[in-house]
């Protein structure tokens, strides 16, 4: 069905068949600059669902904000039906500083829905709440791992909810972790504004890995081509792998500090009581196994050379 009316965003108008950025103001420096983030919309022609996709809430975490990058720049973005709207990099305050947090030392992720009244961080959640989920049906927001450890590409959902099950099977990430909301952060908030989400992670901070960013992008599309919302010329390839759903997993910690040498890295299957890293001093003097508690994969892998006692080292299954 063709759709005439026009998208409304931000006080602006988007005619059907258009693509238009749009500025979202959120602070003013200390400099009297503007600080604005660019908002891409795409509104096709034809009736259809509104899907966001975010990355970059932790200024940090560069893979999410390559896979939206790409989007935009091989028009993916562009919809069959419906509309896009793109948001290629959040926090740019952290982007500058190559830092998870807002200039006010807090976890953007973690102060949603916000208020307009509060801290930096909080009065920016308020806005992309107030103005930009109520419009919206579906989001993907894009993330990484912390720094030195590696995420396996994965989605992320509550238990129970078959209508997110559905998307995340359409995504079809090499991973599906069911995991229960965090109070504070963005997918609570939309999952509480009646908002499908879908959290994708994979990677590292301050880093971009091609493998990845190829993961999302292929994720996206066949997400895209389930709500028939692909342009017909994108092919949306089928995932080589059948997706692997975990319930439950557990973070493997450093019982000592020292040099680190992994032998287990992520996506690979691990049996109980393999070794599957060593802990070792600079001088030679000790060389400390680590073993597998279980059998399970390995979905987050520790990069650093050096870890200290207690360092989480591994997550598996």
């Amino acid at each position: 069905m063709t759709q005439t009316e026009n998208f409304k965003i931000l006080n602006k108008e988007i005619k059907p068949g258009r693509t238009k950025t749009i500025n979202l103001k959120i602070a003013q420096l200390h400099t009297m600059t503007e600080l604005k983030i660019p908002v891409i919309v795409s509104h096709s022609d034809k009736k259809g669902p509104v899907v966001l996709f975010s990355a970059g809430l932790h200024g940090d975490e560069f893979n999410g904000i390559e896979i939206v990058r790409q989007m935009i720049q091989y028009g993916m973005n562009q919809p069959k039906r419906g509309t896009i709207i793109c948001i290629p990099l959040v926090n740019v305050f952290g982007f500058v500083n190559q830092s998870r947090e807002f200039p006010d030392g807090r976890d953007l992720n973690r102060v949603f829905p916000g208020s307009i009244d509060g801290s930096l961080a909080s009065q920016f959640a308020f806005n992309l709440m107030q103005y930009i989920i109520p419009l919206v049906d579906y989001v993907i927001d894009f993330h990484a791992g912390g720094r030195s450890r590696f995420n396996a590409p994965q989605v992320r959902i509550e238990d129970g909810n078959p209508e997110l099950e559905m998307i995340a099977s359409a995504f079809h990430a090499p991973f599906l972790l069911y995991s229960k909301n965090i109070e504070g952060s963005f997918r609570e908030s939309c999952d509480r504004s009646g908002v499908k989400y879908l959290l994708y992670e994979g990677g590292k901070s301050l880093d971009i890995n091609q493998g990845v960013v190829q993961e999302g992008i292929n994720g996206t599309k066949r997400f895209l081509k389930h709500l028939d919302m692909l342009q017909d010329h994108y092919e949306a390839d089928e995932a080589q792998k059948p997706m692997i759903y975990i319930e439950n997993s557990t973070w493997i910690r450093a019982d000592f500090s020292g040099l680190f040498r992994s032998n287990a890295p992520t996506e690979s299957f691990v049996e109980e009581g393999q070794v599957i890293a060593w802990i070792t001093d600079p001088y030679g003097w000790v060389e400390k196994p680590v073993l597998a508690p279980l059998s399970g994969y390995i979905i987050n892998e520790n990069q650093g050379a050096i870890v200290f006692q207690g360092d989480a080292i591994f997550h598996i299954s």
